[in-house]
């Protein structure tokens, strides 16, 4: 795991943040929970990889 990935995760969670506080205070909750709804989804598919990996070496680790 890289650090640029940690960088990028954080990133998307300021962003995702003051987004959905200027449209919670605007008024338009649906659509602050759907731009939450998206960045949890973009940074589930970027850590995707690395959890299939966590459980391959596990599984590789147990059949030895």
């Amino acid at each position: 795991m890289s650090v640029n990935l940690i960088f990028k995760i954080a990133a998307v969670g300021i962003l995702v943040s003051v987004l959905g506080q200027v449209l919670k205070h605007s008024g338009r909750e649906e659509q602050a929970f759907l731009t939450s709804l998206a960045g949890l989804m973009l940074v589930l598919f970027w850590i995707l990889p690395y959890i299939f990996e966590l459980f391959d070496s596990m599984k590789r680790l147990f059949t030895l």
